[in-house]
């Protein structure tokens, strides 16, 4: 899943969720669940893509990231703490971060090696259009589920 698909998840945790001790888990297990669920992202068709463009749609990502999680927060559940909802944003993003130095700097050994590995036994890739399609369809119904429980 992309990084803002993450986040979202990731916010809609913190705003129903308000125990990090409950929260932060919560938000490790959903980026498993998340990247179960077939999906595009930046890495799909990562090596048929050049570095360059992999790292400018990676960059897009995770600003678009940070700024619907500033939106979310701020005009959908604006009870919930700005810091908390990056805590737990950062969370649920946890295991892409973890493998950002494999990916982008060939850093082929431990801890990142070994979280590339986990991960890639998840990942459930799907190309455009439908990767974005059923993503999109599954983090809407999140927050709207999210935002009735706020």
């Amino acid at each position: 899943m992309t990084a803002t698909g993450h986040a979202v998840i990731g916010v809609a945790i913190a705003a129903t969720i308000s125990n990090p001790i409950l929260a932060i888990p919560i938000a490790l297990a959903s980026h498993i669940a998340a990247d179960l669920f077939p999906h595009w992202d930046t890495g799909t068709n990562r090596k048929s893509k050049s570095l360059r463009r992999f790292w400018t749609d990676t960059i897009f990502d995770v600003l678009l990231a940070i700024g619907l999680t500033v939106f979310l927060v701020r005009f959908l559940f604006p009870q919930t703490s700005l810091i908390y909802a990056f805590i737990i944003v950062t969370a649920a993003s946890f295991f892409d971060i973890v493998t950002g130095p494999y990916l982008f700097f060939n850093w082929n050994f431990p801890p990142f090696s070994w979280a590339y590995k986990f991960q890639k036994k998840f990942d459930s890739k799907l190309d455009k259009p439908w990767g974005i399609v059923g993503q999109v369809t599954v983090l809407a119904i999140i927050v709207v589920i999210a935002w009735k429980l706020y």
